[in-house]
C-alpha cells in the first residue's frame, strides 16, 4: 500500500514537472533574469542556468543557441513587459494618466526587480548584439511616450520642437531608470513619493 502511494506521488511529481514549450522557455528566462541581475554578463554561465532550472545544457541550447541569444531574449522579454504596462490610452491627457501609469510601472519594478535590473545591465554587456537589443527597447519606450504626448489634446501647440522633445523624453527615461534602481537598493522613499518625484520631473522637462 505504502509502495503504491509512494509510486503515485513519484508519478504525480513527474507530471507536475512536465512543462509546455512556452512554460519551459519562461522558466529559463526567469532564471536568467535573476542571474543576470546579480552578476555581470561575463560572470553568468549557461551551466548555472541549466542546473537551477533542472534541465540539461542541451535542452537550454535547444531554446537559445548561444549565451548571447539567451541574454538578448531576457532583455526583450523585460522590454516587452514594460511596454505593455506603460502603454497610454490614446487621446487622454498625459497628465491624467501619468500617476496611474507610474504606479503600474513602479509595481512592476518592485515585483520584477531582478528582470528590471537585468534589462538595465544589458548596456554594460560587452556583446554588441545585446547592447543593440537593449537600445532598441529604450527606443521603443521613447517612441511610446512621444506618441502619447503627441496625442494629448491639452498639449497641442505647447510641446517643444521634435528634437528638443526627444531629448527631454530620453533624459527623463534615464532619470526614471536611475531613480528606480536606487530605490530598489535603498527604499527610503515610499512608492507614492517616487511616483510623484518622477511625475514632476517629466512635467518639468516638458514645461507643461
Amino acid at each position: 500500500m505504502s509502495a503504491e502511494r509512494g509510486g503515485a506521488r513519484t508519478s504525480g511529481e513527474r507530471t507536475r514537472r512536465r512543462l509546455s514549450t512556452e512554460e519551459r522557455r519562461e522558466q529559463l528566462l526567469s532564471v536568467g533574469a535573476r542571474l543576470f541581475a546579480q552578476d555581470p554578463y561575463d560572470d553568468v554561465w549557461i551551466e548555472q542556468v541549466a542546473e537551477i532550472a533542472g534541465v540539461s545544457r542541451g535542452l537550454l541550447y535547444h531554446y537559445f543557441p548561444t549565451k548571447r541569444d539567451f541574454f538578448a531574449a531576457v532583455v526583450r522579454r523585460e522590454s516587452s513587459r514594460m511596454l505593455r504596462l506603460t502603454a497610454a490610452v490614446p487621446g487622454v491627457p498625459v497628465r491624467d494618466q501619468l500617476g496611474t501609469g507610474l504606479d503600474t510601472f513602479l509595481e512592476y519594478v518592485a515585483s520584477h526587480a531582478q528582470g528590471f535590473r537585468a534589462f538595465h545591465r544589458a548596456e554594460a554587456a560587452g556583446d554588441p548584439t545585446v547592447r543593440t537589443v537593449y537600445r532598441e527597447g529604450l527606443a521603443a519606450h521613447e517612441a511610446q511616450i512621444m506618441a502619447a504626448l503627441a496625442a494629448d489634446p491639452q498639449l497641442v501647440g505647447r510641446l517643444p520642437e521634435p528634437a528638443a522633445l526627444r531629448l527631454a523624453v530620453r533624459g527623463w527615461l534615464a532619470f526614471l531608470v536611475a531613480v528606480c534602481l536606487d530605490w530598489l537598493d535603498e527604499p527610503e522613499l515610499t512608492r507614492a513619493q517616487v511616483r510623484d518625484l518622477c511625475a514632476r520631473a517629466l512635467l518639468g522637462a516638458l514645461a507643461c
